[in-house]
């Protein structure tokens, strides 16, 4: 059991769970590392890190040979996961930062809402004003309400009964993304989705993928790049 909030000296992006979550209706299980294709060198720095810090590595490239990224599979894998442990499925993109009473307020606001299907976070800029891509959210600020548009998978929490509702092996595997069409699911299979703009959390849209930036930048070379390459189909 860990018993320091931050595992590596310098980084304060990066928790221990166990540290934070103290409701008894949350356990804290493994922490798991999708390896997606990375170069040798970071596969080997990746070794030694499940070694030294206690998680799970799995190396893609031992189960599929479908090049990166291969977000479906792990989507897909979690999802068997959260199933198999009775346990809903949260998701944090690369490009969030949460706070440390987010992740279990989130768990909470989803326990007190039995038709919840997804509940998500809102996201923030540094000065805490909503950004992308909950901009139609400002005005309701300090509110939980239902949400007929789709919920963006920056910080969301898919509960349990949806994940047995709905099985991700029948995305479609073309796309890229899938919060759009796992957000119209819930919906279709009878659940409510919940936007909790009382919980906030800082995005940095795009930092994960540095050439979308090219969709404020140079969007005329963006839209070439997405309808040339097929990158980023939702």
């Amino acid at each position: 059991m860990n018993t320091k909030t931050y595992p590596r000296t310098s980084d304060y992006q990066t928790i221990y769970l166990n540290t934070i979550i103290n409701n008894p209706n949350i356990i804290v299980g493994d922490y798991t590392i999708y390896n997606d294709f990375s170069t040798d060198e970071n596969t080997k720095q990746l070794k030694e890190a499940s070694l030294k810090m206690g998680f799970e590595l799995v190396n893609l490239s031992e189960i599929t040979s479908h090049p990166s990224p291969n977000y479906l599979l792990v989507l897909q894998m979690a999802q068997e996961k959260a199933i198999a442990a009775e346990a809903g499925l949260l998701i944090v993109e690369s490009d969030v930062i949460v706070k440390k009473h987010t992740l279990q307020s989130l768990f909470d606001g989803a326990q007190a809402r039995k038709d919840c299907g997804i509940a998500a976070a809102v996201t923030v800029d540094e000065h805490e004003a909503i950004n992308y891509p909950y901009l139609y959210a400002k005005g309701k600020e300090n509110q939980v309400f239902p949400e007929k548009k789709h919920l963006s998978f920056c910080c969301s929490l898919l509960t349990t009964d949806f994940l047995r509702a709905f099985d991700f092996h029948s995305l479609n595997p073309e796309k890229n993304w899938f919060d759009v069409t796992i957000s119209h699911q819930a919906l279709e299979k009878g659940f409510v989705n919940y936007l909790f703009t009382t919980l906030t959390v800082w995005h940095r849209p795009h930092s994960s993928r540095p050439w979308k930036q090219l969709k404020y930048t140079n969007p005329l070379k963006y839209y070439w790049l997405k309808f040339t390459k097929g990158l980023d189909k939702i």
